[in-house]
């Protein structure tokens, strides 16, 4: 997830970080006023972090020589200010997609024809450059769809453009159409003819379908075909786009510039003008494998813009280092709308240490509940300690509520986590506001530490916006972002200023020296050690940060790892002290500190580690509360102490403490290692009924108030209520709330309340009974600000909580109910349980499971292991159209906190078009009827682990439509499910006194149809009733703050008592049973023989011969003949292949006797007669033979035809002196045998239907009127409620291009490629 917002222009943001214009960020500002060279350096604010300092003394030392990886959505190397360096070397050194996202699978290899063309991967003929070098002759093509490789604001971009265009060629052939109707009109006053008839009525199907296509457009972009081939030194890359351009001269294969690895030559290209996207490729897997790189969205390009950006012209829109070089890892998956995903962020943490990086920055995360843990950050670990990679990342945007930091920045110790900072400049100039605030502050969004296991989350804070270059495809230069992902590369680019002095002076450089001196010569934001919480140790300073280093150069790398187990428990140890809850603030603890000094890998164990020994003075921040030794002597194999901390005489609120250990010998390296300590001392509801008031808050800009509630047990939900009064302008506030639950994400609820004048609201959120509660309530950093009154809030807080005996409640599928005891703890409550089903989940097993080894371009870990995939594949089908969602709960919801590296899936149909797809988040997609594959794609290096995963459970989860939701009973009586009686509404709880009630399950003849056995049925169950109006739980629990999951199992189908039946006694004696059970014997093994390969063919014309002259008549068998002839592939001679096909049906048709026929359907049939409907059904079986019979004749004598008239065509030149009886020499086929046959199938079938509809469209084809055909096929494929059919779209186009249509051909021609690609894309 992006740790930023995007605003287009420069005007204020909505996140933006807090800072100062000057060195120590606390000087006034009251009459700050703007010039133009500090309006434009506050546009790139690099003054806060003390950058101008630093390179007044160092200008050389300005990033030449450090190498930054940028985890992002991709950088756009032709964006402002990324072509090369302040000293003249390339800014970016390669550019890879690390997702997979833009990757084509070019393993089919084609040769050049005679002509020098190649067939694309998209079926279009593409001529070949004879100037490009290929000695081997091969050809590896694939293709793409170009808006899989686009942002969807890019995308929508051009599918406004690109309409534009059509509808103008569209309203052309409209306009044409309605010409040729008035044309007609006027000819034919009166049209009586049937033909005239018909003739006037093609017009009007071909206006009508012009206007609807029209409406019905839904562009999915144009598709690009892409060759590779080797050229004897280097792989190359050309890319046909000409179906991107307006002039079919341009985008030609043979006039692209071949690219090759970004890497190799440092080149790109662009698609084209009308979408200005610049890309890059990169060939992996001896050519197998074609990566485009596109970016998926700006902020890559702007981050990496902040850190590195060279403008020559303009030095004040410079980055922090513009003489650093990157390289750019897309973490971003385009088909995500750039997420991240654990195979993205693998692949570049492997790219950055094969490029030798200096820095990693990456402005991504996500929430997670186990900080310091998972498969990324055992990687990062790897890299920082083993090759000294400094990795920087954002905070998150999660704040201002305590414990938000995200993973990975906030949660992990390897990890330098920055917050968000605005400082007056920022604010009077990027941010354009009336009045900036007179100090600088920390965004209000910004995320705040503690982690959960109490370390302080934010290391330093740097400035959290800018305006920085963004990629062409915006078609603009700049652009505003905020958000701790823009504070992340400004602290980065200062670390790349320091690296570059570093080298430059010979100063090794450490990811543990170098975090160590920004940490301990940063400025304080704020007056108050809790402030730290929020800044981390505060705004970094470059220049006292390489003073530091100079000073610190010859003392050991030493990183201090601190592990803290409360005393008398192993588990779970921590970090840092987080005393949140009340009974921990009641009570002085003791804890017990191990600190274990950490080397690199490469330190050498005599002479760095075995020597390794340190004087430390143990200090308290405040001795009254936290009590630690004085002194502790350290060696390389680590000490522990125990420190006392005593909260009992501490008013309520938040308070911050820390221990540090300071060297004796040297006091001025500041502390080596620090322990932070985080009381939250909550206030105790004593009011009954139980509310908390807090009144007369008064706030200014960026002002915070942070609550602290010991939230009552029995308490689920709060209803609370806010009132601001005193204020001129309008005002925004924050409103979040948190509570911390073992091993899960923090209980977190956010609100944005805006107030344009003095009023009051309310809103409800769910609690957790007996956890501290953290209400924040903060007025937005910039709201208010020119107006000197401050807002006055009231705010009540009133409990409530039902509390019952089952929460969460699982239905076992019988039709016993579930007791449930209610009962309010608290104060009197209105006990009205909702409980609803509205989602279905069905299990599937995998029907296959395939583990692959990867390849060795991308996937190889910098330790040497390669990496291994599991690819599991299931198979479901959806009677009804439906919005679904895989669910896999094993893994999903984390992608950092897991010890998977990633995951991913796709879910195709028959044809191989994929609707969705998705990663540890699945998102709900719409799919209609069908048959579908799910294919699931896991990574790991441990081949046992995959090995287990083989059978994983999935879910299919499956929206119930509003109709279908089960809106259960409660009943008073236990047998109220079945006898209807003692039902159950509502009723008043007293405090003390349980009232019990029972859950009725779902009625089983109301259960979804074809619900499988061990099917589970979801929904939400809640007892409360709100008291604030307008929430909708009274009939949906799950808006009701407080609501419970519920399930219920579905059992096995009652068995159908018809299918048991037994069939009436048979009037045929033995011996012809007999001789039918052989005879349809017989007949299973003709259709079961597959006719692959001649000899198969032959073997099949040796039964069907014998079976005929043994049942000459009989027509199922003659039915079965004609079926195996259509069936059949690879026809070598279709004009007699076709004759056959009219001989067998025309032998289908003689067996029956049509007049029979008729007469017997011109009966009426007694329902309850069994022996007349067997004989009915009969009927009708024989009925559907003639009619498949008439219709594939028909098929067959008009291919004949089009074969015919394709013959005569090609030898008209040498026919031309014959005479017409020799020119029409007899082939079998009557010339009124189509018409004739066509004539015969209208009298047993509707031909508009979907089964014999392609005869219709033959026919108004072979007419001429093709508007009428073209419509016939619309209906068909519109009514196919089967997977789309490959033929009739095919029919569809050559119909339009017959017509002349082609704008329309060429749009149908674009969705081929996503109704049938030819094969699935690559993970």
């Amino acid at each position: 997830m992006l740790c930023s917002s995007f605003n287009s222009h420069s005007g204020g943001g909505d996140d933006d970080p807090d800072g100062n214009n000057n060195a120590n960020g606390t000087a006034s500002s009251r009459n700050f006023k703007l010039n133009q060279s500090t309006f434009l350096a506050s546009l790139m604010p690099k003054t806060e972090i003390g950058v101008d300092r630093f390179l007044h003394s160092y200008p050389h030392y300005d990033g030449r020589g450090a190498l930054i990886a940028i985890f992002d959505s991709g950088v756009d190397p032709a964006a402002a200010g990324l072509q090369v360096t302040s000293d003249g070397k390339p800014k970016i050194l390669d550019i890879l997609d690390c997702t997979g996202s833009g990757d084509i699978d070019t393993s089919k290899v084609v040769k050049a024809d005679a002509d020098g063309c190649i067939s694309g991967a998209s079926g279009a003929s593409l001529a070949i450059n004879t100037s490009w070098k290929n000695p081997s002759g091969e050809w590896h093509v694939g293709y793409k769809l170009v808006y899989e490789l686009f942002t969807e604001k890019l995308t929508s971009r051009l599918k406004k453009e690109r309409k534009k265009k059509w509808d103008e060629k569209n309203q052309e052939e409209i306009a044409k159409t309605v010409k040729q109707l008035n044309d007609f009109d006027q000819q034919h006053r009166k049209v009586e003819d049937a033909k005239l008839k018909k003739a006037r009525e093609d017009l009007q199907n071909r206006l009508d379908l012009l206007r609807k296509q029209s409406e019905s457009y839904n562009d999915k972009g144009p598709a690009i075909d892409a060759v590779v081939w080797y050229d004897g030194e280097v792989w190359r890359v050309a890319l046909d786009t000409q179906s991107l351009e307006d002039d079919s001269d341009r985008g030609k294969l043979a006039n692209f510039v071949p690219l090759t690895n970004y890497r190799t030559e440092r080149k790109y290209g662009v698609f084209s003008k009308l979408d200005a996207c610049t890309f890059v490729v990169n060939v992996y897997s001896d050519g197998n494998v074609l990566s485009i790189v596109t970016d998926s969205s700006p902020h890559g390009t702007h981050v990496a813009g902040i850190a590195t950006a060279f403008h020559p012209e303009e030095p004040l829109l410079n980055g922090v280092a513009p003489g650093a070089q990157l390289i750019s890892c897309k973490i971003g998956d385009s088909r995500l709308g750039s997420m991240e995903t654990g195979t993205g962020l693998t692949r570049a943490l492997i790219a950055a240490v094969e490029h030798k990086c200096d820095l990693i920055n990456m402005s991504y995360g996500e929430p997670t509940f186990l900080p310091e843990y998972g498969r990324f950050v055992d990687l990062v670990n790897e890299v920082v300690n083993k090759h000294r990679l400094i990795f920087v990342s954002s905070a998150g945007n999660s704040g201002p509520a305590l414990s938000t930091v995200g993973a990975p920045g906030g949660t992990s110790s390897s990890i330098i986590g920055v917050g968000a900072y605005v400082s007056p400049a920022m604010a009077a100039g990027a941010h354009c506001v009336v009045e900036p605030p007179s100090e600088g502050l920390e965004y209000t969004w910004s995320s705040r530490g503690p982690t959960a296991d109490g370390d302080l989350g934010v290391s330093v804070s740097a400035p959290g916006g800018a305006i920085a270059p963004v990629p062409t495809w915006t078609l603009q230069r700049r652009m505003l972002m905020n958000g701790t992902s823009m504070s992340s590369p400004s602290a980065c680019g200062g670390i790349a200023l320091l690296i570059s002095a570093m080298k430059a002076e010979g100063i090794s450089v450490s990811p543990y020296s170098v975090r160590k001196a920004l940490e301990n010569t940063t400025v304080p934001i704020g007056n108050s050690p809790e402030d730290k919480l929020s800044t981390g140790q505060g705004l970094m300073q470059v220049d006292k940060c390489y003073e530091y280093i100079q000073q610190s150069q010859n003392i050991p790398y030493v990183w201090y790892q601190i592990n803290i187990n409360q005393s008398g428990k192993t588990n779970p140890s921590s970090r840092g002290i987080y005393l949140r809850e009340a009974n921990a603030c009641r009570q002085s603890t003791e804890w017990t500190v191990q600190v274990d000094p950490k080397f690199h890998e490469d330190a050498d164990k005599i002479e760095d580690l075995a020597v390794f020994e340190e004087c430390i003075e143990l200090r308290s921040s405040d001795s009254t509360v936290v009590k630690t030794p004085e002194y502790l002597l350290l060696t390389h194999n680590g000490r522990t102490f125990n420190i006392l901390v005593d909260p009992t005489n501490l008013c309520d609120g938040l308070h911050y403490y820390e221990v540090y250990g300071i060297d004796c010998k040297a006091p001025w390296r500041g502390p080596l290692f620090r322990i932070p300590i985080t009381i939250t001392k909550p206030v105790s509801v004593i009011d009954r009924p139980p509310q908390v008031s807090f009144s007369k808050m008064l706030f200014q800009p960026g002002c915070i108030e942070r609550k602290y509630i010991e939230v009552p047990h029995g308490a689920s939900w709060v209803e609370a209520t806010m009132n601001i009064s005193s204020f001129d302008t309008p005002r925004r506030f924050f409103v979040d709330t948190v509570q911390i639950c073992p091993l899960q994400r923090p209980l977190k609820w956010r609100s944005v309340i805006n107030f344009s004048s003095p009023a009051s609201k309310s809103f409800t959120f769910r609690v957790v009974g007996g956890q501290t509660l953290e209400l924040v309530i903060a007025q937005f950093w910039s709201s208010g600000i020119g107006s000197h009154e401050s807002t006055n809030v009231d705010l009540k807080v009133v409990f409530h909580g039902v509390k019952a005996s089952q929460e969460e409640i699982i239905l076992d599928g019988s039709e016993a109910p579930v007791r449930v005891d209610a009962e309010a703890l608290l104060a009197s409550e209105k006990l009205t349980p909702v409980a609803n089903l509205n989602k279905i989940r069905v299990p599937y097993r995998p029907i296959d499971a395939k583990i692959s080894a990867l390849s060795n371009d991308r996937d190889k870990l910098p330790s040497g292991k390669q990496m291994l995939a599991l690819t599991l594949t299931y198979k479901f089908k959806l009677d009804d159209g439906a919005e679904i969602k895989p669910q896999i709960p094993f893994l999903n919801g984390r992608i950092y906190d897991t010890k998977f590296e990633s995951q991913f899936y796709m879910i195709s149909d028959s044809n191989k078009r994929v609707y969705s797809s998705g990663d540890a988040y699945p998102n709900s997609t719409k799919l209609p009827k069908g048959e579908y594959n799910l294919q699931l794609y896991v990574r790991h290096e441990d081949l046992q682990i995959l090995e287990k995963m083989k059978h994983l459970v999935l879910f299919i989860e499956r929206n119930l439509e509003d109709k279908d939701i089960f809106r259960l009973s409660f009943f008073s009586q236990p047998d109220g499910p079945l006898t209807g009686n003692g039902s159950f509404k509502t009723s008043t709880l007293i405090p003390g006194i349980k009232e019990g009630f029972y859950l009725g399950p779902p009625p089983k003849d109301k259960l979804p149809k074809n619900s499988l056995q061990g099917s589970v049925l979801v929904g939400s169950i809640s007892y409360g009733k709100l008291s604030v109006s307008g929430q909708g739980e009274h009939k949906n629990p799950e808006k009701h703050p407080a609501s419970y999951k519920i399930s219920y199992i579905v059992p096995p189908n009652k068995i159908d008592k018809d299918k048991e039946k037994t069939s009436l006694s048979s009037k045929k004696t033995v011996s012809e049973r007999l001789e039918e059970k052989v005879r349809d014997a017989k007949i299973k093994v003709l259709g079961g023989i597959e006719q692959e390969s001649d000899e198969d063919r032959l073997e099949w014309n040796k039964l069907s011969a014998l079976l005929k002259s043994e049942y000459p008549k009989y027509t199922l068998l003659l039915a079965k003949i004609l079926e195996g002839l259509v069936s059949r592939n690879n026809i070598k001679d279709n004009f007699n292949h076709n004759k056959e096909i009219v001989n067998a049906a025309n032998e289908v048709i003689g067996s029956i006797d049509r007049e029979e026929l008729a007469k017997s359907f011109a009966l009426k049939n007694d329902p309850d007669d069994e022996e007349a409907e067997k004989t009915k059904k009969n009927l009708e079986s024989t009925r559907d033979h003639l009619a498949e019979a008439l219709y594939q004749k028909g098929l067959a004598l008009a291919e004949i035809e089009s074969l015919k008239e394709l013959e005569n065509s090609l030898a008209s030149a040498a026919t031309e002196g014959a005479k017409p009886d020799e020119q029409s020499k007899d082939n079998g086929v009557h010339p009124d045998s189509f018409d004739e046959n066509f004539k015969e199938l209208k009298k047993w079938v509707d031909v508009k239907c979907t089964k014999y509809g392609i005869l219709l469209v033959t026919h108004e084809r072979r007419s001429q009127r093709l508007g009428t055909a073209l419509k016939v096929l619309t209906d068909i494929i519109q009514d196919d409620t089967e997977p789309a059919k490959k033929k009739l779209y095919e029919l569809k186009l050559s119909l339009l291009e017959e017509i002349g249509w082609t704008h329309l051909a060429t749009y149908e021609r674009q969705w081929m490629l996503v109704r049938f690609p030819p094969t699935l894309p690559l993970f």
